[in-house]
């Protein structure tokens, strides 16, 4: 097939969730299928990212994206019904290439990243497969509770504008793709399919439990741009991490622990909450993603923001890093606790399923031979695109 992917993202380097799973999709694809991208480009991504895109794709075209925290965009969101993913990723030189691209070339089918680049189409008589990676509205309604109460109203209200043009346009769309059950139960359309997250098996190594480094590192990582992150790591150092300290010392537990913060955009505050001799703060290591699990022994993840499923879970699976994480972190995963997984909500929960980790090796040893075991299965990369695959074939 000839496919057209629209995205509002150049999906290199993979920096974030999104970027990771259409890139993964596409390299897949492009084994049986020939794949043309029409994509925003960050203005700090160079062209040697687009090379890296163009080696999995047929071709690639890139428009520079609008820049989104403006005085006009902010002006137009409030005085208009559209919210502000909508107003910053309308992007006429994104439609102009859409069209031209359509004009050139006939493709079997338009494969949509996300709602929010959806009204950048032009009418077209072949089908549209809509991908969506969240419920955008539910996230807005989840910070909106977590926001400066000056600012909640902002959140709340530009949540009512999502949810109003979120469902409009899964209406439209030909086919409507999900990551997770629950996503497919909110967009109540029948004929949705669930095509998940997935994690390179191959990349992501498994690490046996006689291959751990003496030191034991607790990890957290993630992007600090995002108040999902943000608010997780202040959960982790001001209600988390002194009670582990606190409750090994009444164990009498001597263990080299440390306490590892990976990631950009840590804000100031947080930097001083992690000054402690015990505590590391990783914001500039280039390692790849998979070096971070490979020296970690726990992924903790006390998410309490969340939408769609979290790929670092996913990857600590397939590491044989054991994970600690809520409820909410594993939303879209078919994860069992205390199978796969350890998850609590509470501090003190959370603590002890990290110490319980900390001192029962059978325990760690089964519940991280579960977890890849449970990756190879329903997450791996190859399995997820015969998916994607199968519903691009039944609207064409």
């Amino acid at each position: 097939m000839k496919i057209l992917i629209v995205s509002s993202y150049l999906p290199f380097p993979l920096y974030s969730g999104g970027h990771i799973r259409l890139y993964n999709l596409i390299k897949n694809l492009s084994n049986n299928h020939e794949i043309t991208l029409i994509c925003e480009k960050r203005d700090f991504q160079k062209q040697e990212d687009v090379k890296e895109v163009e080696k999995i794709c047929k071709k690639v075209i890139v428009v520079l994206r609008r820049k989104q925290w403006t005085v006009e965009n902010i002006l137009k969101t409030g005085f208009s019904k559209n919210p502000f993913l909508i107003t910053g990723h309308t992007n006429n030189k994104l439609k102009l290439a859409i069209q031209d691209e359509l004009v050139r070339e006939k493709y079997n089918l338009i494969h949509v990243e996300t709602f929010y680049v959806y009204q950048n189409l032009p009418k077209v008589n072949i089908p549209v497969v809509l991908v969506e990676h969240n419920i955008e509205y539910m996230v807005y309604q989840r910070y909106a509770k977590l926001a400066n109460p000056l600012l909640k109203p902002l959140f709340y209200l530009d949540a009512l504008k999502l949810r109003r043009i979120e469902e409009r346009v899964w209406k439209k769309a030909d086919k409507l793709v999900a990551v997770s059950k629950a996503d497919k139960r909110i967009m109540k359309r029948a004929d949705a399919v669930v095509v998940p997250n997935g994690v390179d098996t191959d990349a992501f190594i498994f690490r046996s439990f006689q291959h751990m480094p003496s030191e034991k590192r607790i990890l957290f990582i993630g992007d600090f741009k995002w108040i999902q992150n943000q608010d997780a790591l202040e959960f982790i150092l001001k209600e988390i991490w002194p009670n582990i300290l606190a409750k090994l010392t009444t164990l009498s537990k001597d263990i080299d622990l440390k306490l590892w913060i990976v990631g950009k955009n840590i804000p100031q505050d947080l930097k001083n909450l992690a000054k402690a001799k015990n505590i590391i703060l990783d914001e500039k290591n280039n390692q790849e993603t998979s070096s971070f699990f490979r020296q970690s022994y726990i992924l903790l993840a006390p998410l309490r923001v969340a939408g769609g499923t979290s790929y670092k879970i996913l990857e600590a699976f397939s590491s044989g890093t054991a994970v600690v994480t809520t409820n909410l972190g594993i939303v879209g995963l078919e994860a069992k606790d205390n199978t796969h997984v350890l998850s609590g909500e509470t501090p003190f929960e959370l603590t002890d399923l990290v110490c319980n980790l900390l001192t029962n090796h059978s325990l760690y040893n089964r519940i991280t031979l579960n977890a890849r075991k449970f990756v190879e299965e329903k997450y791996d990369w190859q399995k997820i695109t015969k998916k994607l695959e199968e519903v691009y074939m039944s609207c064409i």
